[in-house]
């Protein structure tokens, strides 16, 4: 009352916000959670704020603005509607009758059946099967676990890929493989445990961070780069054993397959060995598998891990499995409709029920993205409507994508300094640079490690993003970065041609300072 007073008897017009200016802000950065000020997330960091910064500067003034180049090219996240990718047809047109009921209805009475060809019949058919089934359409809360037709949907799929059974009633549909992989850290990780989890290096920093996050401990494994990036037991026995020394819980396994950023696929036998690693060392396997369509390496297929662990019959039956998907990936590029699921093998019910509990939290994922993962799942078949088109949008954009990391990997390969392995799935490739050691003191001098001084100098002479290896972690001493392969055929080129520029320069630069 007394702090009212003084504002009461202020004079003039400016007292009120003058003095309400002073009192001490309740939330401050330095007062948040120490979890969060600690967290980074290298696909968001600082190269990417300042392409941000540079792509305002262009649209400000488009032809005065004294940059080299005259667009950003984003090659920093996997986020192919952002580079040009057409969304398939028929999702889109399922999805805009489900969020625009009235197209449904005029396109059902038309004389066609299609409103004058504006929608396949299939398309049709299956806007109203979800409206049916849903009863509520996209407005409407869902069951926290989603829609029942979307989870049965989601069984049926993994059932005809893996050979098994899945239930319904263990999906979980969520805003994305984040959002999935968040709610299960949520669960597991416990406060003041040090409970750990077993990660890839280099990793998706989607992991590192929620570790950070939730007050875990990060015990990374180092994948191969000498052997395409794979994993080996000795190596995961290492970090565990490591981890276990500092007096870490380990309760989880991460494996990323195809892999991000590296783009390894696993083979089946690798497969085996690390369920069994699982079952002797009492880990729960988190199998991150949303680029399970994007196999792009000749030879190579994708196998699930439940796949792997079903067939292996007795032996695996004590594994514990949480398996993940998105629509954001693949062949969909559906990344702002945020959809995914995630699969729970032999985990137990009143985990289970605890998972239920927190994701009612949130009440629901998002509909459109649980039809999306509908959609993913359960795309045309033979015979119906939209087969033809949607198969061949298929081919074209994972033949694409084959092409283009066929050309941008070749041309990595040529540069001075520079290796990089082939990508067998996934969108990325990830390179190793050495870098002059006078380029090494110039990146100690400007505060940035040696791989983000790299990227950060790539962006300010070409315009293009990249992500440096040192936000996925990777062995001391070495240096890279991750560039997806996502630039429309037609402008790849444009990238391969700024990059090679960009580096013979930058190497020569510093080459003649080098010790």
């Amino acid at each position: 009352m007394r702090l009212l007073f003084v504002f009461l008897l202020g004079s003039g017009p400016g007292t009120w916000q003058g003095s309400l200016a002073e009192v001490q802000k309740v939330l401050l950065d330095e007062t948040l959670n120490e979890n969060l000020l600690h967290m980074e997330y290298a696909v968001r960091g600082a190269v990417p704020d300042r392409a941000d910064e540079l792509q305002r500067l262009i649209n400000a003034n488009p032809t005065g603005h004294g940059l080299p180049f005259n667009k950003i090219i984003p090659c920093n996240i996997g986020n192919p509607q952002a580079l040009g990718q057409k969304p398939l047809s028929f999702n889109r047109q399922v999805i805009s009758m489900l969020t625009n009921t009235d197209l449904l209805s005029a396109a059902e009475t038309s004389s066609d059946g299609t409103l004058g060809g504006t929608f396949q019949a299939d398309a049709v058919r299956r806007a109203r099967k979800y409206l049916d089934r849903s009863k509520t359409g996209v407005g409407a809360y869902t069951n926290s676990q989603g829609f029942d037709i979307v989870r049965e949907e989601v069984a049926t799929f993994i059932q005809k890929r893996d050979g098994h059974p899945s239930d319904p009633a263990n999906i979980f549909i969520t805003d994305g493989a984040s959002a999935a992989v968040r709610l299960l850290y949520t669960a597991v990780m416990r406060p003041g445990h040090k409970d750990g989890v077993l990660v890839p290096i280099p990793q998706y920093p989607l992991y590192s961070a929620l570790t950070t996050l939730f007050d875990g401990h990060l015990a990374g494994y180092y994948l191969d780069e000498s052997k395409g990036w794979m994993v080996t037991i000795k190596e995961l026995r290492r970090a565990l054993d490591e981890a276990r020394g500092t007096g870490s819980l380990v309760r989880a396994l991460v494996i990323i397959n195809p892999g991000n950023p590296t783009g390894q696929t696993l083979e089946v036998a690798i497969m085996q060995d690390i369920i069994e690693f699982c079952i002797e060392e009492k880990l729960v396997l988190m199998a991150d598998e949303v680029y399970q369509e994007n196999i792009i390496g000749a030879g190579k297929a994708f196998n699930s891990f439940k796949k792997v662990a079903m067939d292996m019959g007795a032996a695996a039956r004590a594994l514990e499995l949480v398996s993940f998907h998105s629509v954001s990936k693949g062949f969909l590029g559906e990344c702002g409709i945020r959809g995914g699921y995630f699969e729970l093998h032999n985990i137990h019910e009143g985990v289970k029920r605890e998972l239920y509990k927190l994701a009612s939290v949130t009440l629901c994922s998002n509909t459109v993205g649980q039809f999306s993962t509908g959609l993913m799942v359960n795309p045309p078949s033979p015979g119906d409507e939209s087969y033809q088109l949607y198969s061949q949008q298929r081919a074209d954009i994972l033949g694409s994508l084959r092409r283009r990391a066929e050309k941008l990997e070749k041309v990595l390969n040529s540069l001075e300094g520079v290796t990089c392995n082939p990508s067998e799935g996934a969108m990325y490739l990830f390179p190793q640079i050495h870098l002059p050691r006078a380029a090494v003191a110039a990146a100690a001098k400007a505060k940035l490690a040696p791989d983000a001084f790299y990227c950060m100098a790539l962006l300010e002479a070409t315009g293009i993003v990249t992500v440096p290896g040192s936000g996925f972690k990777q062995v001391d001493n070495t240096f890279h970065f991750r560039t997806t392969f996502l630039p429309p055929e037609d402008a790849i080129d444009e990238v391969v041609n700024r990059l090679t520029t960009f580096h013979s320069s930058f190497m020569k630069q510093y080459a003649h300072t080098d010790l």
